[in-house]
């Protein structure tokens, strides 16, 4: 068991009769499909269909007063709160800040996490990505035994993307943040803020600019946030790096543009090359047989 402690998430609990219905009313993903022993991952969008915040809903059994808690980014905790009380109107729904007295985990080798933790749930985007867990802040480090690092590293191995190291939030698109890959949207499901852009990139296959797996030539990688270019065309944003390899927002067809010219893409001044196709992807890659808008 390797677990570490994610400093930068903050936890907000969402709780009251009307508590179910207030969420799906404004998140991607179906709420009908959480519940105490299964979490969900999914965000709230701008009503033009950018993403505000993404964030996992993990539900709470009676015996634990019931309702939700979001594991969410720390940074954007402030301001999901106070978006959440805009649309609360009249709903049945308390609104509470827990991220002073509440700490999360996550496993950085997929291993479980102690029974101990508090609050454990799977990682809904990818079973291979483990635990994570909602604890209270109190004794939390008799359970840290791994830096954060060994989380992201994994994370980019898996090639799963992160809100403000691999797209930026109030800017990326759910399809562009691979959300559409990992379970964070449903399409099935009614209404919901933003849902009619989401659902036009759909059914009109017309995200074009994905979140991808890289891997560097010479072994060493980027600085996050560095600029991909090919013939000094910019193809996106380098974003989060571990080991050679690392995250990067890209403009796909640009990127197959350049493959097809023979121009080698770079980031930060180093050769790049896509990274093998993790299994959870359902679009083409540039070079495929069926790559095309690349939706």
């Amino acid at each position: 068991m390797s677990a570490t402690r994610l400093i930068d998430r903050g936890v907000i609990r969402v709780s009251g009769e009307d508590a179910r219905d207030f969420l799906q009313n404004l998140v991607t993903n179906d709420l009908d499909a959480v519940t105490p022993g299964q979490a969900g991952y999914g965000a709230l969008l701008t009503p033009q269909g950018k993403i505000i915040c993404d964030f996992f809903i993990v539900a709470l059994p009676p015996e634990d007063g019931g309702g939700f808690l979001l594991d969410c980014p720390l940074l954007q905790t402030s301001d999901l709160m106070k978006r959440l009380k805009l649309y609360k109107l009249r709903a049945k729904v308390a609104l509470d800040d827990l991220t002073e007295a509440s700490a999360v985990l996550a496993s950085a080798d997929s291993a479980p996490l102690p029974a101990n933790a508090g609050i454990v749930y799977e990682d809904p985007r990818l079973p291979a990505l483990g635990q994570r867990a909602i604890t209270d802040v109190a004794g939390i480090d008799a359970l840290v035994t791994a830096e954060p690092e060994s989380y992201h590293a994994r994370r980019v191995t898996l090639g799963i993307p992160a809100g403000g190291r691999d797209f930026a939030y109030g800017d990326a698109f759910p399809h562009e943040a691979l959300l559409d890959q990992l379970g964070g949207v449903s399409f099935k499901k009614g209404c919901y803020i933003g849902q009619e852009v989401v659902s036009r990139m759909q059914h009109r296959g017309t995200a074009r600019t994905r979140v991808v797996p890289i891997a560097f030539d010479g072994g060493i990688a980027a600085e996050s946030g560095s600029d991909a270019t090919a013939s000094g065309k910019l193809l996106g944003t380098i974003g989060t790096a571990a080991d050679g390899r690392a995250l990067a927002m890209l403009r796909l067809d640009r990127l197959a543009d350049a493959l097809g010219s023979g121009e080698t893409p770079m980031g930060g001044g180093l050769a790049f090359h896509l990274a093998e196709k993790p299994g959870f992807i359902r679009f083409p890659f540039p070079g495929e047989p069926d790559f095309g808008a690349a939706a």
